[in-house]
Formats: C-alpha cells, sequence, structure tokens
C-alpha cells in the first residue's frame, strides 16, 4: 500500500517537473534554441512548442491556392430540381381530434 502511494507521488513529481521545464523553455526562446538546434526553424515540433501555441495544431497549415480551371468562355447551365419541403408532411397531426372537448 506504501509503495503504490510512494510510486504515485514520485510519478507526479516528475511529470510536474518536465511540464515547468517544459514551460521554462517556451518562455526562453533562447533556452530552447540551446536545447534543440533547429528551434527557431518554422517546422519545429516539440512539446515546448506545443506549449508556446497553447494547442496541438501550434502552426497554420499553409494554404494551396492553385489557378482556377479556365472555362473556355462557357458557363455550364444550372438544371432546377424541386424539392417537397419536409415540414409539409407534417400537417397530417394539425387536424386531430381534441383529448379533452
Amino acid at each position: 500500500m506504501k509503495s503504490s502511494t510512494s510510486g504515485r507521488a514520485s510519478v507526479a513529481a516528475i511529470t510536474s517537473a518536465a511540464f515547468l521545464w517544459t514551460l521554462v523553455l517556451s518562455a526562453s526562446p533562447q533556452l530552447h534554441e540551446r536545447i534543440h538546434s533547429d528551434a527557431n526553424q518554422v517546422d519545429h515540433v516539440c512539446a515546448v512548442t506545443f506549449v508556446a501555441a497553447g494547442s496541438v495544431d501550434h502552426a497554420p497549415v499553409a494554404l494551396l491556392i492553385s489557378t482556377p480551371v479556365p472555362l473556355d468562355g462557357k458557363i455550364p447551365e444550372l438544371t432546377p430540381l424541386w424539392i417537397q419541403p419536409l415540414f409539409l408532411l407534417a400537417s397530417v397531426f394539425e387536424h386531430a381530434p381534441p383529448a379533452n372537448s
């Protein structure tokens, strides 16, 4: 019983120390750069960059912008399609007999 409590306490202490060290490195970019030589790169990913950004999705995704497809001056014609509204099916319940009349 006592060994499990001391084991949990040691795991909690190590986890807390690692998280505090991550916070220190996220607050000091120079110290982070001493540990990781590529820390100033855009594509650098580690726990420190996650904590500094505040989320796992720390870097915005590069937008893929392509040129529009030429239509050769023709715009395809759309075909109209009538869809009956679903709320009209509920009108069956409008004229039900009163429960307590």
